[in-house]
């Protein structure tokens, strides 16, 4: 009888999210996990976490060099992600690692072409395309006719460890980037129409960041058939939690909107659960008779499958593993995590030189 063997896997970064990752590692079955990889302390927490006696590393090429696993899963900071990934590939490793693919446009290009070259398997952790809520908004959104308008945010109101996180991330991107790529590629999924332009501002909010980054921005784009979408972060403790959670969307033919009464209460805006909670859907009919009165009832969605974050990590987790097994075409996926990269940096740029920055 003919067993398939598990997946040694490397875990570059223990901290939120590589140790969610870890975590499903143990959890679904399929992989085993070969050791953990980070500079400070919270590889030992993580292990203590997942019950003890991994190796553990400092470093991330003598942990390669070492372990020889099959696959890398790289939770690090993003001004690593491209050099890491690239080197996962050399030594003929698959790569699971969280978004965004690098910190520049070209450095993303050159991971996507790693990839290619290796004939490994690049899976990006755009964490939404894995939580039934978001995908019912998709395909609610896709029925409500041309044009689209599109409205999102997620300020978050960060404080103690979240903010140390947000200084950190600002050393290397500002929030419309690392953020704003999630709901850039939920915009795309939506029109899955050409981005044709964006505009963007931003305001620096603080001393504590980079002289030159900011810590709020927000950001608008249009597409070829006539669809614009805006999206809003901000990260700091001067952030207000007022409409932080925004998601949504107008057609010609109504409307549907996350509506998240728990998760988008006070104290919940640097919360990593509350980001992906949904709650319920809220579907509007633009149907009118002719007295121009509504004939059709709104509808609420709630939709029995609401799984928790570390829940979300487990099916992304299970996602790799099957592209994997199956030799899955992952084209598509790269592509659309490059595209929505490559449209947030040009975001940023329209910030930094408060112009209009043209995409075709």
């Amino acid at each position: 009888m003919n067993t398939v063997r598990n997946i040694r896997i490397l875990v570059v970064g223990c901290g939120n999210m590589g140790a969610s990752h870890a975590m499903a590692y143990k959890t679904i079955g399929g992989f085993d996990i070969c050791g953990l990889v980070s500079k400070g302390k919270s590889k030992e927490v993580l292990d203590e976490k997942l019950g003890g006696g991994y190796p553990l590393f400092d470093d991330y090429a003598d942990a390669l060099d070492t372990t020889k696993p099959d696959a890398v899963c790289i939770s690090t900071y993003p001004d690593t992600h491209e050099s890491f990934a690239i080197m996962a590939f050399e030594k003929g490793c698959h790569v699971f690692m969280e978004k965004p693919i690098a910190d520049s446009v070209e450095g993303a290009e050159r991971v996507a072409a790693a990839a290619r070259q290796s004939g490994k398997k690049l899976v990006i952790g755009y964490i939404l395309r894995h939580h039934p809520s978001w995908i019912k908004f998709i395909d609610i959104a896709q029925q409500l006719g041309k044009p689209l308008v599109m409205r999102m945010n997620l300020n978050q109101q960060s404080h103690g460890y979240m903010w140390d996180v947000h200084r950190n991330l600002m050393k290397s991107l500002s929030p419309i980037v690392d953020c704003g790529v999630h709901y850039i590629d939920v915009m795309c999924q939506m029109v899955r129409s050409t981005p044709v332009q964006v505009t963007a501002i931003g305001a620096r909010l603080t001393d504590d960041i980079p002289a030159g980054n900011y810590n709020y921005g927000q950001l608008q784009i249009r597409f070829a058939d006539g669809s614009v979408g805006w999206y809003e972060a901000g990260w700091g403790p001067m952030v207000s939690e007022t409409a932080f959670f925004v998601k949504d969307v107008i057609g010609p033919k109504g409307c549907v909107s996350i509506v998240a009464k728990e998760a988008g209460g006070k104290g919940k805006s640097d919360s990593v659960e509350s980001h992906t909670k949904t709650e319920s859907l809220k579907w509007h009919h633009a149907d009118i008779d002719e007295k121009n009165e509504f004939t059709r009832p709104d509808e609420w969605i709630d939709l029995t499958d609401e799984p928790d974050h570390q829940e979300l990590c487990n099916r992304e987790q299970a996602f790799f593993l099957k592209a994997i097994r199956d030799d899955m075409d992952l084209t598509d996926h790269v592509d659309d995590a490059v595209n929505s990269l490559r449209i947030a940096f040009a975001c940023d740029e329209s910030v930094r030189t408060g112009e209009v920055v043209k995409l075709t």
